[in-house]
């Protein structure tokens, strides 16, 4: 038998990394999402029981295991170095007021930044969530220029002006009213909404986009 015409099955590249499974996707958001509520959880319960110093020293060692888990765990340990230095800035607030509502007074502030650029991306035609998620999407270079696929981002970004305009609204009632545990609940409930925003935005997106604009990743 002549090996020369017998064809030959394609062999796997080492170097290839296999797909992450939606199990290890769903992990991965998972341990995100505790990153983030973690510190402020430790930090109302401990301010509730103990004292404010006590809240300050929970917030700061619980952020600081979340970066010492990651690393454990061998992920990047980017959110969690982040999260450490937010937290750092709230708890210097904080002790700086005397005041537990102290802490969330840099996340009482953040939505109306972002509400900000939000209306003046839509305002000169370039709408955040597409300058952000289009590559995510798989969209190409000249998104502005697919009518639907333009509208889409736009109309996310519609969206997180009004959930930026609702969550700025409740940040300046309950900081007013000095309620530190409806600040926290309403800071740790931001990131699961605005998932969803992403995630919606990203399905929609690549539903309106052009066949070719799903073949070509561009930033």
């Amino acid at each position: 038998m002549d090996t020369a015409d017998t064809p030959t099955m394609p062999t796997a590249d080492p170097r290839q990394k296999p797909a992450p499974s939606p199990r290890a996707g769903w992990a991965a958001k998972l341990s995100g999402a505790l990153v983030t509520a973690a510190p402020t959880v430790a930090f109302l319960g401990a301010d509730a029981a103990l004292s404010l110093d006590a809240g300050l020293i929970a917030a700061g060692a619980t952020a600081s295991a979340m970066v010492a888990w990651r690393l454990l765990r061998k992920e990047k340990p980017r959110q969690a170095l982040v999260g450490l230095f937010v937290v750092g800035v709230c708890a210097g607030a904080a002790a700086i007021t005397g005041e537990a509502r102290g802490f969330f007074l840099l996340p009482a502030l953040i939505p109306f930044a972002v509400l900000a650029v939000c209306l003046g991306s839509i305002l000169i035609g370039r709408p955040l969530t597409g300058v952000i998620l289009n590559r995510v999407s798989g969209g190409h270079a000249n998104w502005r220029e697919e009518p639907r696929l333009r509208r889409v981002y736009r109309n996310s970004t519609w969206v997180c002006v009004a959930v930026n305009g609702v969550n700025a609204a409740l940040q300046v009632i309950n900081y007013r009213a000095d309620e530190p545990l409806v600040l926290g609940m309403v800071h740790i409930a931001t990131g699961p909404v605005f998932a969803v925003i992403i995630a919606a935005t990203i399905a929609f997106a690549r539903r309106a986009m052009p066949t070719r604009g799903r073949a070509v990743c561009t930033t």
